[in-house]
């Protein structure tokens, strides 16, 4: 996300699908907004119409904005993404779990998943439950009394070396990529809602739902409106 802008770049790529979106988000409306169908029968994602299609709308971009494009959060959705579950086990000798204790574990299992799987980028940690002397929370409740702690979590990852792929894609256009989204969580959370796929993106990004831990780059020292108590240094 671009700190202090109105306006987020969104780029959509699935087998089957490219698309781009300018979002205006103070009136949650897309400036900008553009899709290409692509005949693809092996289901797989193909980036080799990736280039043209942001050649095609890069520039349209830029000239409606009058600013270059510098960054954008791309979503993907592509049987490359992994869905891991990763729960850690702990003793808790502070009698009572405290946020800071859970903030803790949260960096433990982190660390844990990139010893693990060195070659996949992180794009969602999802708190699942918290298990407490053998009782369940869906969601952090404070100073809980427990000295036996379980954390369950989802992993949503993409490999290090097909996002390199896509970077040197997008490298061309002097443009990063922020942030990686996976398309099928963000649907799946807003089911049943009718909502543009760049707005439910951003709703993600701002922390719609809590239990999603905030990854925060390591150089910010700002608390932002939407800061949770789930955030981590990435």
């Amino acid at each position: 996300m671009n700190e202090g802008s109105e306006i987020e770049t969104y780029i959509y790529i699935s087998p089957n699908i490219f698309g781009i979106y300018l979002l205006d988000i103070k009136n949650f409306k897309n400036l900008y907004n553009e899709e290409l169908k692509l005949e693809n029968t092996n289901n797989h994602l193909n980036l080799t119409n990736l280039e043209t299609f942001l050649a095609d709308n890069v520039f349209r971009i830029e000239k409606l904005t009058g600013k270059f494009i510098k960054n954008i959060s791309l979503i993907v959705e592509d049987n490359k993404i992994s869905n891991i579950n990763f729960s850690i086990k702990k003793k808790n000798y502070d009698n009572k779990v405290s946020k800071k204790y859970l903030e803790n574990t949260i960096i433990d299992a982190k660390d844990l998943f990139k010893e693990n799987y060195k070659n996949e980028k992180i794009m969602h940690i999802i708190i699942k439950n918290l298990l407490i002397n053998d009782r369940y929370y869906k969601t952090y409740e404070e100073n809980i009394i427990g000295d036996h702690f379980c954390l369950e979590m989802n992993f949503i990852s993409i490999s290090n070396d097909f996002s390199l792929e896509i970077e040197k894609i997008f490298e061309k256009f002097q443009i990063s990529v922020n942030k990686y989204l996976d398309k099928n969580y963000i649907t799946s959370f807003f089911k049943g809602e009718t909502l543009e796929l760049s707005n439910m993106a951003y709703k993600i990004q701002i922390g719609i739902n809590l239990n999603e831990v905030n990854l925060v780059p390591k150089k910010s020292n700002k608390t932002g409106l939407f800061e949770k108590f789930f955030q981590l240094f990435s």
